[in-house]
């Protein structure tokens, strides 16, 4: 089957995290079995040498430059502005938006070329036009419900600018309707995210595709250090997390070095953010930049936290954390789409007291840090692997 993929990030290396770990390692295995033509666009910090290393995944890579950052004037922003609410496009997605992709999409499909186009995220839907229902599959990796994520934000007072947000979310409601009208098949990662798609487009096709890990890049590990050592990890520059790490290290971690003094908390991700470069200031911080290996950093921790207050579908740095053996505190929003307690994989805090008493109690309790390592291992080799999600993915194909 002749696929198409349609990705604005460049999905390679998968280590660069975000969007390109969910594209790059579905897209792995769906090449073993269809003839895949991918279509992205090239970030200045995108290298030759990768751009040569993910051509030899597919049949064909197709890549265009980044559009111009828009001006920056105050008409250009009102300009945009207009247009976002006339159209019913966010910001955002005009600004990924590429005529020559379009252009070179348009034709490739006037000419019968592909039996399925899929849009890795939500952003990539401006370029599918209504009508190509009609003679192929057209489908939508959603990752997760921007309109639900805009109204998380506001609702939790992590949204980095809320009056802008209040502003954009009717947009943002219909942007997402209008976009979900448009595919054959729509793929989201997890229930909450489905109850929402199916709100806003009752009769769409929607298919729960959950997350995975590649198990040979996060190994099991094989002792557990003991110790009051914490761990996040993640890109450092994503909203999310700066929120995630900044409440810990200010609010969690303080009163937990009253109980414990020895605890000390590593924050692991490229490209931190001035807030979260600040934060190595504290007492047992540690912000290590981008690293050769995750896993190492993973393997020497006692804990490894997810304090996510915002932000929807689940979480890699979850899946990963328990497939590399480690026990795992983490929020509701860390853990959708997850069940923790039958076997226990994880435990849950949403308040400081709960995350205190929840890491305590795995600080003092081997017994329960073996239970829960072993069994979070365990559900993603059962459950959580990209192969099998990329085996559920090609069955939306067809």
């Amino acid at each position: 089957m002749k696929i198409l993929m349609i990705s604005s990030t460049f999905p390679y290396p998968p280590s660069r995290g975000g969007t390109q770990i969910r594209t790059f390692n579905l897209l792995q295995y769906i090449v073993k079995k269809h003839d895949v033509t991918l279509i992205t666009q090239r970030a200045r910090d995108v290298q030759e040498s990768e751009i040569n290393s993910l051509r030899e995944y597919v049949s064909e890579l197709v890549v265009f430059p980044e559009p111009q950052s828009a001006t920056k004037n105050i008409l250009a922003k009102v300009t945009r502005f207009i247009q976002a609410w006339v159209e019913s496009i966010p910001s955002n997605v005009q600004h990924i938006y590429s005529p020559e992709i379009q252009a070179w999409i348009d034709q490739r499909v006037k000419n019968q070329e592909f039996a399925v186009i899929t849009c890795e995220h939500s952003v990539n839907a401006i370029y599918i036009r209504p009508e190509w229902q009609k003679q192929l599959t057209t489908v939508i990796n959603s990752h997760s419900s921007v309109y639900k994520t805009c109204k998380n934000q506001l609702e939790t007072n992590t949204s980095e600018y809320p009056r802008r947000d209040r502003i954009y979310l009717p947009l943002l409601r219909r942007y997402e309707q209008k976009t979900l009208s448009k595919f054959s098949q729509v793929v989201v990662t997890t229930q909450e995210d489905r109850e929402q798609m199916q709100i806003l487009a009752p009769d769409a096709k929607i298919n729960i595709i959950p997350n995975g890990v590649d198990l040979e890049l996060f190994p099991c590990r094989q002792n557990d250090p003991g110790g009051y050592s914490l761990v996040f990890v993640g890109g450092l520059d994503y909203f999310a997390n700066i929120d995630a790490v900044c409440f810990f290290a200010k609010e969690v971690l303080p009163l937990l070095q009253q109980q414990f003094p020895q605890s000390t908390f590593i924050i692991v991700g490229g490209n931190p953010s001035p807030e979260v470069t600040a934060l190595a200031e504290k007492t047992g911080v540690t912000v290590t930049g981008r690293v050769p290996s995750v896993v190492e950093y993973l393997h020497q921790a006692t804990v490894a936290v997810a304090p996510l207050r915002t932000g929807f579908g689940i979480k890699n740095k979850t899946l990963e954390y328990m497939a590399a053996g480690i026990p795992v505190v983490a929020s509701d929003n860390g853990l959708e789409g997850l069940e923790i307690d039958n076997p226990p994989i994880a435990l849950r805090a949403n308040t400081v007291d709960e995350y205190i008493q929840a890491i305590t109690n795995l600080f003092q309790d081997a017994q329960l840090r073996n239970t829960l390592s072993i069994n979070g291992r365990q559900i993603i080799e059962q459950k959580y692997t990209w192969e099998q999600a990329s085996y559920q993915y090609q069955q939306v194909f067809s």
